[in-house]
């Protein structure tokens, strides 16, 4: 059960209404991580500046950072997260399947992207530590430095949402995702 109320747009301080609104239009409703962030503006105003950065300047195709996400959010058990980015995997061109792979850690439908979600995986689960044969295979498999780079924004997105929802214990207001 959640540790706060969830804000409706007409509820939510003013400071953050028109973002709130904007995420309802998005998402078709004001989901429950959204409503929660909108108490404070400053958590809502981070996580839509961080969103809007990546949309504006990031060059992973949508599939790439929905993995991104079920990979740090299954390293930190994030429910919300899991499922949340499970519809958006589903949504980006992902199988079912493959999002459970991704989770499970077997990616071996794209070896490529395998060595992406390696380094995302390793800096979650060492406080953003990634060992040397780690990042060399991810350069081996064709990603370039500034890809690697701007990972760390996308796994930092991540680790904002699920430390977020784990703090305030967010209902899940979106299909569960599959089992491991």
């Amino acid at each position: 059960m959640a540790r706060i109320p969830t804000h409706t747009v007409d509820s939510a301080p003013e400071p953050v209404r028109e973002e709130l609104s904007a995420l309802k239009e998005q998402f078709g409703k004001v989901l429950n991580i959204h409503g929660a962030m909108a108490h404070s503006p400053v958590v809502l105003q981070s996580y839509v500046a961080l969103q809007q950065v990546i949309g504006d300047y990031g060059t992973f195709d949508a599939a790439t950072r929905e993995s991104v996400a079920l990979a740090v959010g299954n390293v930190n058990e994030c429910t919300y997260c899991q499922s949340a980015h499970t519809a958006g995997a589903k949504a980006a061109g992902l199988s079912e399947a493959q999002t459970v792979a991704i989770r499970n850690h077997e990616v071996d439908f794209d070896p490529r992207l395998d060595a992406l979600l390696a380094v995302a995986r390793e800096a979650t689960g060492r406080q953003g530590t990634v060992a040397e044969a780690t990042w060399q295979a991810a350069l081996d498999a064709g990603w370039t430095d500034a890809e690697l780079a701007e990972l760390s924004a996308h796994v930092t997105l991540n680790l904002f949402t699920n430390y977020f929802n784990h703090m305030i214990g967010t209902d899940l207001d979106v299909p569960a995702a599959p089992g491991l």
